[in-house]
């Protein structure tokens, strides 16, 4: 019972597809050229990561331990892609911020 509470396997997996989704759909090459389409594009991505967690947190139980995971290696993997330090903090936040939230 206690190993479960540390398996991160599905919270490994589903932030892996998470950053490959954040990843292909807002680019970090692309961030930089700002402007309302960008920012458009960024808050379409946003709302399918949060409807993607959403639905994994139904499926899949969050203790704090898998939230921190999910929300750290999302950032890290962020920061192996090239974005922008701030950027990122502000993502793994909101994504810490959501995975916490009650159903």
């Amino acid at each position: 019972m206690v190993l479960k509470w540390f398996d991160t396997a599905a919270v490994d997996a589903f932030a892996d597809a998470m950053v490959k989704m954040f990843v292909s759909r807002f680019p970090a090459s692309e961030f930089s050229v700002g402007g309302k389409k960008q920012e458009a594009r960024f808050r379409k991505v946003q709302a399918t990561l949060a409807q993607e967690l959403t639905g994994f947190r139904r499926k899949h139980p969050l203790n704090i331990y898998k939230k921190a995971r999910l929300a750290n290696r999302f950032k890290w993997a962020l920061k192996e892609a090239g974005y922008p330090e701030s950027f990122i903090d502000e993502v793994a936040y909101e994504l810490a911020t959501l995975s916490a939230i009650p159903d």
